[in-house]
């Protein structure tokens, strides 16, 4: 029996991811990796955005599943290029299936790349996909510990954005706990609380991406 350790595998991940990346760089395409658990809204955190940047960021996303093409089809109705990736049972993408997308993906025109990544709060986290940043997902529902519960993905993260804001006074969710929990992880990046339904904190979102996207604000 042939045993491979993790480590050896997150190294060859990392290795190509850091190819991914450079790939990205020299084509001109900022690239953001969007992960969260299933259901928390990163589609329509993904319909947001391209409402707010495409007409003047030329924009693609890949979009990863454990199967079907639920979420890329609404995507594709935004009239922009959609991939997805079926993983066919795997929890996560990795920097090689970033690698085999882009090859069916033409970057020539796209100036930005979203990645919705897999929808889960464990195995995404160890995975560098070859993204300029990384935006965690979590919404109210979930309730407030997740930080406690899965520390990992949210030390990763750039950002933490709370999704369906609207409905914290239906749950016991506390804002501040989350902000304090992420310092207690060593991580200084925002947290922003958002309601892509009824348009709360974006602004404040699309102000700080902006200062992070190619192009002129």
């Amino acid at each position: 029996m042939k045993i491979i350790a993790a480590k050896k595998i997150l190294k060859a991940n990392d290795q190509l991811a850091a190819e991914n990346r450079a790939l990205f760089d020299r084509a001109g395409v900022f690239t953001i990796n969007i992960l969260g658990s299933p259901g928390c809204g990163k589609t329509t955190l993904i319909e947001a955005l391209l409402r707010a940047v495409r007409p003047r960021l030329p924009t693609a996303v890949i979009e990863g599943d454990l199967a079907g093409t639920v979420d890329a089809d609404r995507l594709a109705a935004q009239q922009v290029p959609v991939l997805q990736i079926n993983t066919e049972g795997a929890c996560h993408l990795d920097a090689n299936m970033i690698a085999a997308a882009v090859r069916e993906l033409p970057l020539d025109g796209v100036s930005l790349l979203l990645i919705e990544n897999v929808g889960n709060l464990v195995c995404t986290a160890g995975f560098d996909l070859g993204e300029h940043l990384r935006l965690v997902l979590l919404s109210v529902p979930e309730g407030d510990d997740k930080l406690v519960k899965y520390p990992t993905i949210f030390q990763s993260a750039d950002a933490v954005i709370v999704t369906k804001s609207d409905l914290a006074p239906h749950f016991d969710f506390r804002l501040e706990r989350v902000r304090e929990d992420f310092r207690k992880l060593g991580n200084d990046g925002p947290v922003f609380a958002i309601s892509a339904r009824t348009g709360q904190g974006m602004d404040e979102l699309r102000a700080w991406l902006a200062g992070r996207l190619p192009g002129p604000e």
